[in-house]
């Protein structure tokens, strides 16, 4: 099995649960930490035993590492993703894979340009509840869907700063609504604002399917308790998904079930795949594309709130596309 060489880039609180897991992947050698707080490099270094450390990931690049997981504040994510790519090197961007439609048009671009895996850190796509919750939607269990409802609040996480609760939290939603629908909405309705920070940090959106079919999104920075939740109904029962403490329960007209969840950690399921996905040159589960689609649809749900009136997502990508999706 050949050896691959990960640098970690951005040191904080999501460079440092990469660094523990990374560290317990066969057939990985994390070679960097790279941050510009070089104290901070240095410390996450020194505890897993990461041979470099570095200011500029660049130096990493010129080193020959094979991939990178940009853990970096969202408004950097683009720039130094693209710079990876465009290297040829393989790429974990953790979400929004990009703060702007053109900035994720760009990784896309380049990501079919060049021989890059490009994964984005949508890390519910791997929680074993989620993927228990959709094998059973896909089977039929409680027929065809027609409605869900998240629910993603908790105080603010002080770490984020340059976006609002939408791009860094309702985001996953917005991806695993797609994800359970299989479609991208048609048209989005959202209403929201800032109370206590200086970006929105509440929101309720409506995602409008085709079909008569809709995805329920609320997320805030205001609730004490931290509460992370997912309610999938369908023509023959409901299925509820509890994020946290990764449980199912399936009900039906006749009966109330909480099947089994295997309990795998799900870091550790999104790190394993993305060297998977390396290995065997397989496209990622939730990669560029996807990053973008998130983004186009976080966008379109600013622009509701901005304006109070529901956005056409089809008319909204002319608008807004440079390439086709």
């Amino acid at each position: 099995m050949r050896e691959i060489t990960v640098a970690i880039v951005g040191a904080g609180f999501w460079g440092k649960n990469h660094a523990r897991v990374l560290k317990e992947v066969p057939g990985v050698r994390v070679t960097h930490v790279c941050d510009i707080d070089i104290s901070r490099a240095k410390e996450l270094a020194l505890r897993y035993g990461i041979p470099k450390y570095t200011r500029d990931y660049r130096e990493a690049l010129s080193d020959g590492v094979d991939a990178f997981i940009v853990c970096t504040p969202s408004n950097t994510h683009a720039d130094i993703a693209l710079t990876i790519i465009r290297e040829e090197r393989h790429v974990l961007i953790e979400k929004p894979m990009a703060t702007t439609i053109k900035q994720a048009e760009d990784i896309v671009a380049e990501a079919a340009r060049n021989k890059s895996t490009v994964m984005v850190g949508f890390i519910e796509r791997f929680n074993p509840a989620i993927e228990l919750g959709k094998e059973l939607m896909d089977k039929g269990e409680i027929g065809p869907i027609i409605l869900s409802y998240s629910r993603r609040i908790g105080s603010w996480p002080e770490r984020v700063g340059d976006i609002g609760v939408v791009k860094d939290t309702a985001i996953h939603d917005i991806d695993l609504a797609t994800y359970i629908f299989k479609a991208e909405p048609v048209s989005v309705y959202a209403k929201g604002g800032s109370l206590r920070h200086k970006l929105e940090d509440h929101v309720q959106a409506v995602l409008s399917f085709e079909g008569d079919r809709s995805a329920l999104i609320e997320a805030n920075w205001l609730t004490p308790r931290k509460k992370r939740e997912m309610h999938v109904t369908g023509e023959d029962g409901v299925i509820s998904i509890q994020f946290l403490s990764r449980e199912v329960v399936v009900e039906k007209a006749d009966s109330s079930r909480s099947p089994a969840v295997k309990q795998v950690e799900p870091l550790m399921a999104e790190v394993q795949h993305f060297i998977n996905c390396i290995r065997n040159g397989e496209r990622p589960l939730v990669g560029e594309v996807e990053g973008l689609k998130a983004t186009l649809i976080a966008d379109a749900i600013l622009e509701s709130m901005r304006t109070g009136k529901v956005v056409d997502l089809e008319e909204f990508m002319d608008r807004e596309l440079t390439i086709t999706l």
